[in-house]
């Protein structure tokens, strides 16, 4: 017996129904796999609200992220066999204890790798890795932006970013988030709650502001996230946690300083096997040495996924949080 939360129609949590599925047998450059661990992640919400439409239309599956064991391999099928533990990051379809899917996304876990560790960091490891590797090439040196730093990718932009020799300042909404941003790397924490966060980047960095600000937060940030870049500075919105930011302007970049600004995904950056496989590699590495530590903060059954997504864009969350089948 398989189980699956489906979505039939757009709206808030309540759409999402706890269903009993039918497994079949993978085809030609498949598998079945059975799911240890899911991750939940805010693109969930995207996809649930309608604010992504879902590529294969109604009713549809959600989750992108999750670890498990395959059972069976399809026809044509050699890097993996059954009993492999592996683990995707850029798969729709992940809220279920069992499916079959294409192998292209698919990843190795390491032996030093639990399975909820990989569940909970695959699709925000590997967001992480091209924010700071490819989007912005992060270098000794530079001070970087993190809004909502406490968060699944913040907390590892946070450690990754200072790892790489950069100064990290980083926004939270609560005292308690605010240790657990400077005790995942952060140098200085703003509480946006309490503080101006453009008046406090300026006095931290006395006038110079920073190289690059991440943003998953989307309007609620901008346009004051530009104010805190210096004259040539990159703007990264990878994100919409309170909402996709309206009405940008690209007069405001030449006028703030001739800044960059770009809104990439993951889902490009993994597009090919070869991009997957470097990607995953660079995170396995920094989280199987322990530069990267895998905050794993809430649990919740699979069944109760409602729970989770309100949770979730109630910023009741912090770090990551894995759904088990």
């Amino acid at each position: 017996m398989a189980w699956a939360v489906r979505v039939h129609e757009v709206g808030g949590p309540e759409v999402l129904s706890y269903e009993e599925i039918t497994i079949g047998s993978p085809g030609p450059g498949e598998v079945r796999l059975r799911h240890t661990a899911i991750g939940l992640n805010f693109i969930d919400t995207y996809f649930r609200s309608g604010l992504y439409p879902p590529p294969q239309g109604f009713p549809f599956i959600p989750g992108n992220e999750a670890a498990g064991v395959v059972v069976e391999v399809g026809e044509g099928v050699s890097e993996f066999k059954p009993g492999d533990r592996v683990a995707y990051g850029s798969s729709l379809g992940a809220y279920c204890s069992e499916r079959v899917m294409p192998v292209a996304p698919l990843l190795k876990l390491p032996a030093n790798i639990p399975d909820e560790t990989a569940a909970a960091m695959m699709l925000k490891g590997m967001t992480a890795r091209y924010l700071l590797r490819q989007t912005f090439p992060v270098k000794a040196g530079d001070t970087v932006l993190v809004q909502a730093a406490a968060g699944g990718v913040g907390l590892i932009l946070c450690q990754w970013a200072t790892h790489l020799g950069a100064t990290v300042i980083g926004t939270v909404g609560s005292a308690e988030k605010a240790e657990l941003a400077r005790a995942n790397g952060a140098a200085y924490v703003i509480n946006y709650r309490e503080e101006d966060f453009v008046a406090r980047v300026k006095d931290i960095t006395e006038g110079a502001l920073c190289d690059v600000v991440y943003d998953g937060v989307g309007q609620a940030t901008y346009p004051a996230s530009l104010d805190c870049l210096r004259p040539r500075g990159m703007f990264v919105s990878f994100g919409n946690a309170s909402g996709a930011i309206q009405n940008f302007s690209l007069l405001a970049l030449s006028q703030k300083g001739s800044l960059y600004a770009t809104r990439p995904t993951l889902f490009t950056h993994v597009a090919t096997r070869d991009a997957l496989l470097a990607n995953a590699a660079d995170l396995f590495e920094v989280v199987g040495t322990g530069v990267v530590k895998i905050a794993i903060d809430q649990r919740y059954k699979l069944a109760d996924v409602a729970e989770a997504h309100r949770d979730l864009e109630g910023r009741r969350t912090t770090g990551s949080t894995v759904l088990l089948p």
